[in-house]
């Protein structure tokens, strides 16, 4: 999947020479935690976050009373605190590309930039939706985590079972096991009961770690 789908569109933004105190402004009245920077020419030059601007406001120890604390920073500009030369993105950039990035380099949001100009950003709250749905977090029924031993075909046979029940295969994932002999399944379905979903995978598994439903 590509991250076009899933990133927001036409982000709000902010300018170098604003003040970090209007830009903190602007991220409390739009729900967002950070602003991409753009210069006058609509050109990307920076991201500035709430955690940014928390660094640099005086320490709640502070002698400062709140006026002085305003003051100061009306004064001082996101061009003097923002992060500068982000990584960006591309339309073609995929989910998983976008997500190895922001673990590996510890981004909290990736602005996609096509033609040179901002169109988009990716944040980590946008991949948290997609764990959402990739879990089918929302959907009613019951889900279960086990693991398998790391064979060819194993899956094919899990959800054929599944199907042969005559039970809807709401999401299935594959994760990493206990060691490179094994995988820990995750599927969630629909029309089975904890125990009868339990008495379907038991065949296949090695240790069932965890069975719920969800309504």
């Amino acid at each position: 999947m590509i991250i076009e789908r899933r990133m927001t569109k036409n982000p709000v933004t902010c300018t170098p020479d604003m003040s970090i105190q209007d830009a903190s402004d602007l991220m409390t009245r739009e729900h967002v935690h950070r602003l991409p920077v753009l210069d006058k020419g609509g050109r990307l030059v920076g991201v500035i976050s709430e955690k940014d601007i928390l660094k640099a406001a005086p320490s709640p120890a502070s002698t400062l009373s709140a006026y002085e604390t305003n003051y100061l920073l009306s004064k001082l500009t996101v061009k003097k605190i923002m992060s500068r030369n982000p990584v960006t993105v591309t339309k073609d950039t995929t989910v998983e590309d976008a997500a190895t990035m922001m673990v590996d380099q510890d981004l909290s949001c990736l602005p996609e930039l096509e033609d040179g100009k901002l169109v988009g950003i990716v944040s980590k709250s946008d991949l948290f939706k997609m764990l959402l749905e990739t879990f089918g977090a929302r959907i009613p029924g019951t889900t279960i985590s086990f693991l398998v031993e790391d064979q060819k075909g194993c899956m094919a046979k899990i959800i054929g079972d599944i199907s042969s029940h005559g039970l809807f295969l709401v999401t299935c994932s594959v994760l990493n096991g206990t060691d490179s002999s094994n995988k820990l399944i995750n599927i969630k379905v629909s029309g089975a009961t904890e125990s009868e979903l339990m008495d379907i995978i038991k065949p296949y598994a090695i240790q069932i770690m965890d069975v719920r439903a969800y309504s």
